[in-house]
């Protein structure tokens, strides 16, 4: 699309862009309290792996029938793999829905949504090194890495400073497993990059949401998990999870597509903000929030995003 055209879509005027960017890092950000309160509403113990998995996989299996169908509408067409991109949604879902989330939906079993959102922004700085050191895509500016040792310095203080490791306070189940998570978001990142070039990001996140879905919640059925639809309130929050990845994945491909990607990739830093914030609300979890150590950690993590985001 050319620069004229970018000029006259409404996605390109930076209220509306810097409105839609807030309204998915609100969807991101609420991730994590939405899989907490699901827990409880499911009645899904803290060692109840099964569950989770299957929990899980019906999230991502929804989220994919919704992304491919706002993808149509916004296409005006049934989107559909092309030859060639089954093995790109196949290796997609594995490290992206499979792997990312296995581990994603563990961690928030055993840590705070507060904790989670922090740590999970350290995907950011992730994708930067794996970017440059496996793929090869970028080059390691100074910039860059003032902004990976600013927003790792972020995610060791909320860890509990250096000798957090040493201590019973990190567990690899919780604060590690989510370091895990983040690592695969930036393998997946990569993927996706690699992947687009033949194929619809729409497409390829869409059906390996719905695969990789499939995979979770068949084999957490065959651990022995369950789901307990004991309330309205079941269905509710299951089809929510579903719509975050669908919506703010939907909307923030919009907002790429109308907008340099560094004016919108930068705006990511209120991901982690959001989370802490939606988490102190709707979690109660405004001791931690709110503490000198989570604001000095979230402040650090918000400026290493930003800063790993400008351009030069």
């Amino acid at each position: 699309m050319s620069a004229m055209n970018n000029k006259k879509s409404i996605w390109a005027w930076f209220p509306v862009t810097l409105l839609t960017a807030l309204f998915c890092c609100v969807l991101w950000g609420s991730a994590l309290p939405a899989i907490k309160i699901a827990y409880e509403l499911f009645r899904i113990g803290p060692d109840d792996t099964a569950s989770r998995l299957m929990l899980a996989g019906a999230r991502f299996f929804l989220a994919g029938i919704m992304t491919i169908a706002f993808g149509s509408i916004i296409n005006r067409k049934v989107l559909v793999p092309g030859k060639g991109s089954t093995k790109y949604i196949v290796v997609l879902s594995m490290v992206q829905t499979v792997g990312q989330y296995f581990f994603f939906f563990m961690s928030l079993a055993h840590i705070t949504g507060v904790r989670g959102s922090i740590i999970n922004a350290s995907g950011n700085f992730f994708a930067i090194l794996v970017a440059v050191y496996l793929f090869h895509f970028e080059k390691f500016t100074l910039r860059k890495f003032i902004g990976c040792v600013i927003g790792f310095c972020g995610i060791l203080l909320i860890f509990g400073g250096i000798n957090a490791f040493g201590s019973e306070a990190v567990t690899l189940q919780g604060e590690g497993a989510m370091l895990t998570a983040a690592f695969f978001y930036a393998l997946s990142s990569c993927f996706i990059k690699i992947y687009s070039k033949e194929e619809s990001p729409v497409v390829l996140s869409g059906y390996q949401f719905m695969l990789g879905g499939v995979i979770l919640f068949t084999i957490g059925f065959f651990m022995g998990g369950h789901l307990i639809f004991g309330s309205a309130a079941c269905v509710l929050n299951l089809i929510y999870m579903g719509f975050i990845s669908a919506g703010a994945y939907t909307l923030w491909g919009i907002l790429l597509k109308h907008n340099p990607v560094s004016r919108v990739s930068i705006l990511g830093f209120m991901n982690p903000v959001m989370g802490v914030v939606l988490s102190a609300i709707l979690l109660g979890e405004k001791n931690e929030a709110f503490s000198v150590r989570g604001i000095v950690a979230l402040v650090l993590v918000a400026a290493g995003i930003v800063i790993v985001n400008r351009k030069e």
